[in-house]
């Protein structure tokens, strides 16, 4: 019972996801009453695009109003559609109401409905149906039929919602059995009248109609053919030289048997041009901390190369200490270099910190390192500064706390909504004569915690031995 209740929330969450086109076919508002606490209730409402709504007020989570409930209730109980004759009245305005049972797509004649959608049409604003009504509603009807028989929304269709997906009123085409066109709807055949089609769709076959004109090869979906005769339910882009065009083929069925299907389309030429003009913004940023990356590595060889060359002890190591803070700079760059993202994770340019331990520890000691806890996501202004801190920070534990033994740096990351807490230990010698030094190692965490992090910093030594610092950032 818990799969089929598990599957029967799934199959409505899916319909909900696709039940705007319906509404904005219909030309009416939907209602979906699901069983809680044993009745029926309204638990979600989808509003027609292209007419007067007739709830103003959101009425989810109330009960059907007495003049429904009859119409609802026998939609539920039969599992039949119900299609009322009798115009009703609500809040003043004359109204028509129908009800549909929602079947999960195993229906077999023991099968019992899952919900009932109700479709609410606004007979005050009533006039002469135009071509395109005509068609809009047709289409309505056939969806909320497959509903009832568990085939729509398709399963084949997949949850993928691209950016820029189709609506009805962005342009229509109906096909019949054989893929002709029945009917397209005036901001149908403008956007493909821009791609080169000559003259008016109706009569003739979508597929060729298209596919004779300068599509771009390289960019054609392989289920093209099935998408502009309505055999399949899917989304592509169709590329043509100087307009774009979104396209969603809806297969529609009655009982079983295929009666056409119907084409949504959309010109998206503006919104691919953005995505690409982004898509180069990113890589060029991409190409720049790549290269940052590439200069830094190449003056830590410098520093390298300069120190190799010093016989001064002291000048040996201040290069080292400039060579590591250049490092983890790169690290950072080089993490950034990889992906696209406003903030990334904290932990992978961490770990790959750690691996720098072992160029500070140098060959006199063994130090082992150990990461708790994460640091999350961060964005790159935080990231540099962090970076530094804790790189100093490890090289201090390793160079003052660890310089004549073996021990263990253990860091553990913590966060909230509000506030990253951040500790470093270590098992060494401890703070001499309790006191925090005054190096340029300390000035330069003390100044990126406080100033860049605007965050806290202590240093303790706690009774066991060992050094403790924790730092207390605000997200």
């Amino acid at each position: 019972m818990v799969k089929l209740e598990s599957n029967a929330q799934q199959w409505l969450r899916s319909l909900l996801a696709d039940w705007q086109l319906i509404a904005d076919l219909a030309f009416g508002d939907l209602v979906l009453w699901a069983p809680k606490a044993g009745k029926l209730q309204a638990t979600a409402h989808a509003r027609p695009a292209a007419a007067a709504t007739l709830f103003y007020r959101d009425i989810t989570g109330t009960p059907a109003r007495f003049d429904w409930d009859q119409i609802i209730q026998t939609a539920w109980t039969t599992g039949v559609p119900v299609i009322s004759e009798e115009p009703s009245n609500f809040e003043g305005v004359r109204t028509k109401i129908d009800a549909y049972p929602v079947f999960a797509p195993d229906k077999n004649p023991d099968s019992k409905p899952i919900a009932v959608i109700t479709r609410h049409t606004n007979l005050g604003e009533s006039r002469v149906p135009n071509k395109l009504q005509l068609n809009f509603v047709a289409l309505g009807n056939n969806l909320l039929q497959m509903v009832s028989q568990g085939s729509f929304p398709i399963p084949e269709a997949g949850s993928d919602s691209r950016r820029g997906a189709p609506r009805a009123n962005d342009g229509l085409v109906r096909l019949d059995q054989s893929g002709r066109v029945v009917f397209a709807s005036p901001n149908a055949l403008s956007m493909f009248n821009r791609a080169g089609v000559d003259g008016d769709l109706e009569g003739r076959m979508f597929a060729e109609s298209i596919t004779n004109l300068n599509l771009r090869q390289d960019l054609l979906d392989e289920g093209l053919p099935l998408i502009l005769t309505a055999k399949g339910a899917w989304r592509t882009d169709l590329e043509f030289e100087d307009v774009t065009i979104a396209v969603r083929s809806i297969p529609l069925f009655e009982d079983a048997k295929r009666l056409g299907g119907m084409v949504l389309c959309r010109d998206v030429t503006e919104l691919r041009v953005r995505e690409r003009e982004l898509l180069t913004k990113d890589m060029t940023i991409r190409e720049i901390h790549h290269r940052v990356k590439n200069n830094l590595q190449t003056v830590a060889s410098l520093l390298r190369i300069q120190s190799r060359q010093s016989d001064s002890a002291e000048v040996k190591e201040s290069l080292a200490q400039a060579m590591r803070r250049v490092a983890a700079i790169a690290v950072v760059h080089d993490v950034l270099s990889e992906g696209i993202d406003q903030e990334i994770s904290f932990d992978q340019i961490f770990k790959r910190i750690l691996l720098l331990v072992p160029e500070i520890a140098g060959y006199h000691t063994t130090v082992k390192t150990e990461f708790l806890g994460s640091f999350g996501e961060l964005t790159a202004e935080r990231s540099t500064p962090l970076a530094l801190v804790l790189t100093e920070v490890v090289a201090n534990a390793v160079e003052h706390g660890l310089s004549d033994r073996s021990g263990t740096v253990q860091v553990e990351a913590t966060r909230d909504k509000k506030t990253m807490l951040i500790t470093v230990t270590d098992d060494g010698s401890g703070l001499a004569e309790g006191k925090v030094g005054s190096g340029l190692g300390t000035q330069i965490i003390r100044t990126l915690v406080e100033s860049e992090l605007r965050g806290k910093i202590l240093w303790t030594s706690p009774i066991r031995g060992g050094t403790k610092v924790t730092i207390e950032l605000p997200i």
